[in-house]
């Protein structure tokens, strides 16, 4: 077993399913396992541990007790072992059962090539050593597709290329300006790219579904929920001054967590609370020195390093799309349900992070993390599909990921956000998020090696208006939640002193 389906798909090894005990001593067992297919990745393991296994952890159990317990009467060491047996009869066999689980289905990893990817459906409550006897157990456990990868180099892939010109930096320049904007109260109404406090109600059928007490949102075509599109948002939103109320309708993604509201229409009813124009910073010697550039000249090349980040992530995203059509025409193996709900979370943390690696801002990712909600399962089971194949080309390439490689990628990514390096690598460490960096600088690594082995016919990349005319906010529609729960922080952006 390698690594990297753990660290990419976040689950623990087969082992895990039990708690970890040091063994003083690797002692094989003469175990019987039989294993046949359950479904798609989807294994059912018997195992039978014969007595003399049994027996054998249990006399090394009583003379690690005998070394250990406590026993009116007696020295350490000197208690009976026919006493540790009766007295800890209990905690014997507990410790035993733990034993023997655990070192079996690490015998099974080792000699069986199963390819785990979740936790076996494992009830250990329910299992019991007999007291005579042989001893088994069985579970159901989720494995790795199997197919053949066919040959990879050579193939013939459309490119994605553009110039990035000067108008590209200016206009990528402006964007990242707005992350440090100062806010100024507007008299009138609003106009686009404002910023305006909303106050949302969404109905469905009569009854409220969604209530919130103020969120901020810039005026931009398209308002995207977690499991909604609001188009033309700009066109009501836009004339609006502070208290004006209009109404609209929104129709709830097809892929929503609320299986029932999926593909329905709903009522929203928004109240205009506040309107802000927008005022980007001086690009003075006080703002170049809070982003730690030397000069203009230095961010804008900044500002074209990342442009140039975000065309190979396009180039290495529609690759992969490429590659991974081309694989799966012959490979016909189909992901479990159960593996791609349990999944979609995950997947979507992966791509959150690639988009931050490749110098996206904020917003931008937001609103990528919108539509992926949107989109969960088919975007999951594609993202799924994409890490099985990347990762068997990984293996067959022995790519290696070096500490050096996730110190460039922390450092880039801090680079965009205007945080210390340092800070972005506790953000990862603390939310588990360090092997899933490494596992997707793996694939890249990946992608890269079809990248230099394949034909390329360049083609004109597609404009990507999306950036500048979506608006993203971390609210669903159709969940009803307490405004104090719900209640968003104004946008980062600061107050105008003016």
């Amino acid at each position: 077993m390698t690594d990297t389906p753990e660290e990419q798909l976040d689950v623990p090894d087969i082992g895990d399913a039990v708690a970890a005990v040091e063994v003083p001593e690797i002692y094989e067992m003469s175990l019987d396992v039989t294993i046949e297919e359950a479904g798609p990745c989807r294994k059912h393991v018997k195992v039978i541990v014969p007595r003399k296994d049994i027996d054998h952890h249990f006399e090394q159990t009583t003379e690690k007790f005998r070394g250990e317990a406590d026993v009116p009467g007696f020295r350490p060491g000197m208690v009976p072992a026919q006493l540790i047996q009766k007295r800890f009869r209990r905690e014997l066999a507990d410790q035993v059962k733990q034993d023997i689980l655990l070192e079996s289905l690490e015998q099974i990893s080792e000699k069986h090539d199963l390819d785990p990817i979740d936790q076996p459906d494992l009830d250990l409550e329910t299992l019991d050593l007999p007291e005579d006897g042989d001893f088994s157990y069985e579970f159901d456990v989720e494995v790795r597709p199997e197919f053949d990868l066919p040959d990879y180099s050579g193939l013939k892939l459309d490119r994605p290329s553009k110039e990035i010109d000067d108008a590209e930096i200016e206009k990528s320049l402006e964007r990242y300006l707005s992350q440090y904007a100062s806010l100024e109260e507007r008299d009138g109404a609003a106009e686009a790219d404002d910023y305006v406090a909303l106050k949302l109600t969404a109905e469905h059928g009569g009854k409220t579904t969604r209530e919130i007490d103020e969120f901020y949102v810039r005026v931009k075509p398209t308002l995207r929920f977690e499991d909604a599109e609001l188009e033309g948002f700009d066109k009501i939103i836009v004339g609006k001054a502070k208290g004006d109320k209009v109404s609209t309708t929104a129709t709830i993604s097809s892929e929503s967590a609320n299986i029932e509201m999926r593909g329905e229409e709903i009522a929203l009813n928004l109240e205009v609370l506040e309107v802000k124009a927008i005022k980007l910073p001086e690009l003075d010697s006080d703002f170049l020195e809070r982003i730690e550039m030397e000069s203009a000249d230095d961010l804008r090349e900044a500002i074209k390093d990342s442009l140039e980040r975000q065309l190979k992530h396009e180039q290495r995203q529609s690759a992969r799309k490429q590659v991974l059509e081309q694989i799966t025409a012959s490979a016909d193996w189909e992901l479990p349900e159960k593996l791609v709900l349990n999944q979609t979370e995950n997947a979507l943390r992966r791509e959150m992070l690639e988009m931050q690696q490749a110098g996206y801002t904020t917003q931008q990712v937001r609103s990528r993390e919108n539509e992926m909600r949107q989109k969960a399962v088919s975007e999951t089971r594609q993202a799924l599909k994409e890490h099985f194949v990347l990762d068997k080309i990984a293996e067959a390439e022995e790519i290696e990921v070096t500490p050096s490689d996730v110190e460039s990628e922390i450092f880039m990514m801090a680079m965009q956000s205007g945080e210390n390096p340092r800070r972005v690598r506790a953000r990862l460490q603390k939310s588990g998020m360090i092997d899933n960096l490494e596992a997707q600088i793996r694939e890249r690594k990946a992608v890269d090696v079809v990248l230099d082995q394949a034909e390329f016919k360049d083609v004109p990349t597609e404009e990507d208006s999306e950036s500048d005319n979506v608006e993203a906010v971390r609210y669903s529609l159709c969940q009803s939640v307490t405004s104090a729960q719900t209640e968003e922080e104004e946008p980062e952006v600061e107050e105008s002193e003016e």
